[in-house]
């Protein structure tokens, strides 16, 4: 699962992944500190922001690859 984040009139930016195996990774810029992802499954997956601020206004989209 692939999370990415669209802040407003940008475009899309890799946030973090999660594997089937529940390792996840994050891009440079992004933590586990404060965006802590998880999956219950192949099919759901979770992402919370922490100590929201203005500067994580955006929207969040979550994709998912059979590969």
């Amino acid at each position: 699962m692939f999370w990415y984040k669209q802040p407003p009139r940008n475009g899309l930016k890799l946030v973090a992944t999660i594997t089937a195996w529940l390792q996840s990774s994050y891009e440079e810029g992004y933590s586990e500190a404060k965006f802590d992802i998880s999956r219950d499954n192949n099919d759901y997956s979770v992402m919370t922001i922490k100590s929201v601020t203005s500067n994580d206004a955006a929207m969040y989209f979550c994709a998912a690859s059979d590969r």
